[in-house]
């Protein structure tokens, strides 16, 4: 599904830039389009079987994975922000390691700490919620068509992070207590995306918050995909494996970022707001 979200709130430093003469910002994440989508679910699914991946044949422990990765996500952000537009590997890759990143951060609270699901998923949620208020305060707009400055970029990825560990850990709460297994829970989130999706289109919710609740869906949606393709036949999956469905789902989404930054049709074009006469 595509969103078009909302632009009823604008700065008004985008008019200083062009008034100055210094080119118009570059929005920093790509389009809505089914592309978006389609590599958003691929990469929680990745997230959940890469995490499953190296935290059974790296030899470093959960939490030494857990530091290795937060570490080389840390040095993609960084490569990230240096970048004066979107561009579609870096950002994808951004994504693909916070999904890891995430996965492995719920874990560690569950299996390490011992923090049972139900206050993770609740400390998450008042987080992100404290992300999205601070982001509008002192922003006065979430709208995706304008992470264009610094701040801007750095509220999105911590809304991003916290969205992915949020449907982390409220995905396995849900799998664990109703015990619906993968592939009627992976149902379950498609349903409830979908009928974000007919809220949006026939009901005019809001835009914004249209997209942030079906972003948060996909994470359970592709956790559930992942665990029902790699896990044993005997446990309610097709027993691929963790290592043949991370290179599966991993080829594809190479094969859509290929695809994207040759077309680059999910890159819109910087906003150009009209000077007025002298």
């Amino acid at each position: 599904m595509t969103y078009e979200t909302s632009d009823s709130q604008v700065v008004p430093e985008a008019g200083r830039t062009a008034a100055s003469g210094h080119r118009p910002r570059w929005n920093k994440v790509p389009e809505l389009t089914v592309y978006f989508w389609i590599i958003k679910v691929l990469c929680t699914t990745v997230g959940e079987t890469a995490a499953d991946l190296l935290n059974e044949k790296a030899g470093l422990g959960l939490t030494g994975v857990s530091v290795l990765m937060s570490a080389l996500l840390a040095v993609v952000l960084v490569v990230q922000f240096r970048t004066s537009a979107y561009r579609a590997g870096v950002y994808w890759l951004a994504v693909a390691l916070i999904s890891v990143v995430s996965t492995l951060l719920s874990d560690n609270l569950t299996d390490n700490v011992g923090v049972p699901l139900e206050t993770s998923t609740t400390v998450f949620a008042l987080i992100l919620a404290v992300v999205f208020v601070v982001w509008y305060r002192r922003e006065r707009t979430l709208s995706l068509h304008h992470i264009d400055t610094v701040g801007r970029e750095s509220f999105y990825w911590l809304a991003v992070l916290f969205t992915f560990a949020l449907g982390t850990a409220a995905g396995d709460l849900v799998s664990e207590r109703l015990r619906l297994g993968y592939w009627l829970s992976a149902t379950l989130f498609a349903a409830a995306i979908a009928a974000v999706a007919l809220a949006y289109f026939a009901l005019d919710l809001d835009a914004v918050w249209s997209f942030w609740i079906a972003y948060l869906l996909t994470r359970p949606l592709g956790a559930s995909l992942g665990d029902y393709l790699s896990q044993p036949s005997g446990d309610g999956g097709l027993g691929l494996g963790t290592v043949v469905t991370s290179a599966l789902f991993l080829t594809v989404i190479l094969g859509t970022v290929v695809h994207l930054s040759a077309t680059r049709r999910d890159i819109s074009e910087p906003e150009r707001p009209t000077v007025p006469a002298a």
